[in-house]
């Protein structure tokens, strides 16, 4: 799956402009990285979202147990990878039907902190269990919303592409091509918000999230970590 979102959405993050001006590579621009992502996916599927958003996906190569999905409601635009192992009683929760799968389930969710602010934004993944990584785009207020599971199953990362679009991917080479050493892995049990303004982790919203260079035989400009009192757990 991919996201990729014009700086008037999200702001490059200052750490992944860092990393490729330590390390020069080559880039291609937002539109040339999806299309190499549609033309080297016989079965992918894209679409503009405005002026400044585009969204991709293919079901070819999917893990049978987690795949991928896509859905969208009242403008809110979700990609989706992975399974929710409590989704019967997310369902109840939300009041959605039983039919109702792991996408629309993290669309209610969404919906719940966008409508019931001051609902705290970790409490909409810090109650999903299960492996995942999903993207979600609220069309109606621009408003950007990533997120990962605790453990990193479901991989996710996220780049700079030459014309300073934000690229997310489930594909660390596809990105690779596209953003050089601007790239890093999302960081697991973490979550990003244009409405917060920065990268947190939902088991500890208020430890800072910090960027640490990477080596130079790495594909990644860096590293990020989640502090906390007693040590830095390294994401992967």
């Amino acid at each position: 799956m991919l996201g990729v979102f014009s700086s008037s959405i999200v702001s490059p993050p200052d750490e992944l402009v860092a990393a490729g001006s330590r390390t020069p590579s080559p880039k291609i621009t937002s539109e040339a990285l999806v299309n190499r992502f549609v033309q080297t996916n016989s079965s992918a599927v894209s679409m503009q979202i405005g002026d400044f958003v585009q969204f991709a996906y293919t079901h070819s190569n999917e893990s049978a147990v987690l795949p991928r999905s896509f859905a969208v409601k009242d403008d809110i635009f979700c990609l989706f990878e992975g399974s929710l192992d409590n989704l019967g009683s997310l369902r109840q929760q939300y009041g959605l039907a039983k039919s109702a799968n792991e996408v629309m389930l993290v669309i209610e969710a969404y919906k719940a902190l966008r409508d019931r602010a001051p609902y705290p934004p970790n409490h909409v993944v810090g109650h999903l269990e299960g492996n995942f990584a999903f993207i979600v785009f609220d069309k109606s207020t621009s408003t950007l919303f990533v997120a990962t599971d605790q453990i990193g199953k479901v991989p996710l990362y996220w780049g700079i592409t030459a014309d300073g679009y934000v690229a997310f991917a489930d594909d660390a080479d596809l990105l690779k091509g596209a953003c050089g050493k601007s790239l890093a892995s999302f960081p697991q049990g973490c979550f990003y918000s244009t409405a917060v303004g920065e990268l947190r982790s939902y088991e500890n919203p208020k430890n800072k999230i910090t960027a640490v260079p990477a080596t130079e035989g790495e594909i990644w400009g860096a590293k990020f970590m989640v502090e906390s009192s007693a040590v830095l757990a390294a994401t992967k």
